[in-house]
């Protein structure tokens, strides 16, 4: 009980420490949302001056989310066609992908949405992820803001007009945003919650948004880009070979002194990013690794303080209640169930602080523990994927780049 009691003193203490940089990264964290009568400036420059966005919606065997996507795209604003156009890049999709938007187009029959068919990837490069169909797409993209979405977002009324009247406002180049974060299956609540958690108290707001930082985030679901800008850095192909293509691309808009906004916007967009446990798993251990840089020590390390802050806590209050029931609730005992109690509320407290930024409610938060266990498994399974290539897959295409994996 003495050696549980010192590593939970000592679990408690990192679970401060943590504690207080994911505080301090929320405290910086500028909101957006939509824009109401009080805001004169952005609702008048939303209505009579906004230009044409293109909206990008790269899609491989989406048939389970593109209809909504699409929908909540088309009925979240008015814009009319000179205004607007929705690009859904098919990217060899082997389910219903292509079909559902045909089917679409039909039925709403509104000009604004266009099906484009992509093409075989080139042989003579290495594209990874997403990026040859976004670059297919932005060959016929006519806006002057790019907007690129996952096919898992949904749109909020009101999104589109106000993120690109506060870009120009701003000058913004690049502005990205958390959505709210969905969670439907048990392994989402599990992993997501603190996934995120780590990836606010890695990346600060401040830090992301500070021209002078080389602390670099983006949001991959959405993107949303200066069309003069998206073109100055390479757009998606100068990153071809990158998996974390979001992160690279946010790292040359900052590289090319251009203005990267990182924010908040529950209001304007959620996003169901896993439907299952096996998607959640491919999907966070094909990346994992990379955004440690490859760096094994950083990416052990984490794993390492992933349990330590969420873990330990509910296994010494497990451990501590056995040796109590079937021994005796000696003074070591009931310290160490003190001590655990101690981590579990402030687990509690992460918690809230988890919705503050993702908008995912506080429900299932007593599962830190096991949420802990299984994210720290994930950074451990995309070590030996990212170096190997061992079951290094995204919807069962390989990622092994045989010249290089960035």
């Amino acid at each position: 009980m003495i050696a549980l009691c010192v590593l939970l003193g000592v679990s408690i203490t990192a679970i401060a420490l943590f504690s207080k940089n994911l505080r301090h990264s929320a405290s910086q964290a500028m909101s957006l949302v939509p824009h109401s009568g009080s805001d004169r400036s952005l609702e008048e420059l939303s209505k009579t001056s906004l230009p044409k966005i293109s909206v990008i919606i790269p899609a491989y065997n989406e048939a389970c989310t593109i209809e909504a996507c699409v929908t909540s795209v088309l009925e979240s604003t008015d814009l009319s066609v000179e205004q607007l156009e929705v690009l859904v890049i098919d990217d060899q999709s082997t389910d219903e992908t292509a079909a559902i938007v045909e089917l679409l187009q039909a039925s709403r029959q509104d000009n604004r949405l266009h099906l484009i068919t992509g093409q075989p990837r080139p042989t003579d490069h290495h594209w990874m992820g997403k990026n040859w169909a976004c670059t297919q797409a932005v060959q016929q993209a006519t806006g002057d803001y790019f907007l690129f979405l996952d096919a898992d977002v949904q749109l909020q009324p009101g999104c589109l007009e106000t993120t690109v009247a506060f870009a120009q406002k701003e000058q913004v180049d690049l502005l990205t945003f958390w959505l709210t974060i969905l969670c439907g299956c048990f392994a989402e609540w599990l992993a997501q919650p603190i996934i995120a958690n780590l990836l606010a108290a890695g990346y600060a707001f401040d830090q992301v948004n500070d021209p002078h930082s080389e602390t670099v985030f983006a949001v991959g679901p959405f993107m949303l880009f200066r069309r003069s800008a998206y073109e100055q850095i390479g757009g998606h192909r100068a990153v071809a070979d990158y998996v974390l293509e979001d992160v690279e691309l946010g790292r040359r808009i900052k590289q090319h002194q251009l203005k990267l906004w990182y924010g908040i916007g529950h209001d304007l967009a959620q996003v169901r990013m896993y439907q299952s446990f096996s998607a959640l798993w491919e999907g966070w251990t094909k990346n994992w690794h990379l955004g440690s840089k490859r760096n094994g020590r950083r990416t052990l390390y984490t794993a390492l303080i992933t349990i330590l802050v969420f873990t330990v806590p509910w296994l010494g209050l497990l451990i501590a209640v056995i040796e109590g029931v079937t021994n005796s609730f000696t003074g070591w005992t009931i310290a160490a169930i003190a001590l655990s109690l101690i981590g579990i509320r402030l687990h509690y407290s992460i918690r809230q602080l988890t919705q503050h930024l993702t908008n995912i409610p506080l429900r299932s938060w007593w599962l830190t523990g096991l949420g802990g266990l299984l994210v720290s498994a994930i950074a451990i399974a995309s070590i030996i994927k990212v170096e190997t290539g061992w079951g290094w897959t995204w919807r069962g295409r390989s990622l092994v780049n045989p010249a290089s994996i960035r």
